[in-house]
């Protein structure tokens, strides 16, 4: 086993960067939490999570995909955590710790806006089914707006169901941003992530979707704070950087390939909003704080250090990739035991986790070595590896 790295926690805010780390969310270990079953969440290890990645100087995105959301988080837990989490970023702002002083409860948390409170089954494609996504998005932005939270606004499978064409893709975004009272993050999750995505933005030629995308983008500049692009592909997200509007940042949520694109080209640079980030912050944050201080290889290097486990993590089938943060958060004792909400944690193989541990242990990122190994041990033996 490794030493951890020598990762250090920041004594001012980061500024280099704006980043959010995606969150995951902890079940309770004695609840149901079985497929199908309403998500019951242990509220002290979930929060603890984002205490633990704000104390790192990085902001959280919170209710998104790497929370489950569509894949066992239940809207009505989804509302809960929202508020809860909204309440603690409140505090932080108000302790106004070193590595955050002068950072509002929208920079440290950001929260997804979505349809899944429908049920797919009941729409159907045209303006009945059109009306039902956007009220649902509206009820949605409603709660996060009034948590405080900055709001981004995640695909919807519903939407990619009852849309005909781009035009009602734009309709439907073209509202939800005049409804807007702040600037939001667009978020584009590809079907990688997704399948049910399949054809988002009216197309499932990449190019013609962009160029829907950055219509909808061009023609409500100042009510988009930035995109969130989660394609997997380092040179479509190049090129959508250098098309978007001044002032409208790219989140990269690219966990192949961030080490890249975070560095960038030596004219503009992705910010992020990255799954991987949960599971690797510590390294992160120091690189980051090397960014703020000039040194970019540097920055780099550290984050190119953990690529080979991010790509690991979010290997095919990608959306199986919430496993591995929570059994990296177990592994390194931010939750009693391996379990995610919907039975989730049966979603990666017992070698894929070994080979996980091996990876985070190669990259300095178990805190708490001998802790992780026996861990690591039990669930092997447990598994019949004796």
């Amino acid at each position: 086993m490794n030493a951890p790295g020598a990762w250090t926690r920041p004594t001012a805010p980061i500024t280099s960067r704006n980043v959010y780390a995606a969150a995951h969310v902890v079940p309770q270990m004695a609840a149901e939490n079985t497929p199908g079953s309403p998500a019951t969440l242990d509220w002290e290890a979930t929060l603890g999570y984002r205490h633990e990645l704000w104390s790192w100087g990085l902001g959280v995105a919170d209710a998104m995909d790497t929370a489950q959301r569509g894949m066992g988080l239940d809207w009505a837990a989804t509302q809960e955590l929202i508020a809860r989490s909204c309440a603690e970023a409140t505090s932080v702002v108000h302790a106004a710790p070193a590595a955050l002083r002068g950072k509002s409860v929208r920079d440290l948390i950001s929260c997804g806006v979505g349809t899944d409170q429908l049920q797919p089954d009941s729409l159907q494609p045209g303006i009945a089914g059109l009306d039902a996504v956007k009220a649902a998005y509206l009820e949605q932005l409603e709660v996060v707006e009034a948590a405080g939270a900055k709001t981004i606004i995640m695909c919807s499978r519903d939407l990619a169901r009852v849309a005909r064409n781009a035009e009602d893709y734009l309709g439907i975004y073209t509202e939800l941003l005049e409804q807007s009272s702040r600037p939001v993050i667009l978020h584009w999750l590809g079907t990688m992530f997704d399948p049910a995505l399949e054809g988002y933005w009216g197309s499932t030629d990449v190019a013609v979707a962009t160029a829907t995308f950055l219509e909808l983008i061009a023609s409500n500049p100042s009510k988009v704070d930035g995109v969130k692009v989660s394609l997997l592909d380092a040179g479509h997200e190049t090129q959508l950087r250098a098309a978007l509007p001044a002032g409208v940042r790219l989140y990269t949520g690219d966990d192949f390939n961030y080490p890249e694109l975070i560095r960038g080209d030596g004219q503009r640079h992705s910010d992020a909003l990255l799954g991987i980030f949960a599971a690797i912050y510590p390294a992160a944050s120091t690189a980051l704080q090397a960014f703020d201080a000039g040194d970019a290889e540097r920055g780099y290097q550290i984050l190119a250090s953990t690529q080979k486990l991010g790509r690991h993590i979010f290997s095919t089938p990608t959306f199986y990739y919430k496993t591995g943060i929570a059994f990296l958060a177990w592994l390194n004792g931010h939750q009693s035991g391996f379990q995610l909400v919907g039975g989730l944690h049966s979603g990666r193989s017992l070698p894929h986790l070994a080979k996980t541990f091996a990876l985070a242990d190669e990259a300095g990122l178990l805190r708490d070595p001998d802790l992780a190994a026996r861990r690591m041990g039990a669930l092997l033996t447990t598994g019949g590896f004796n």
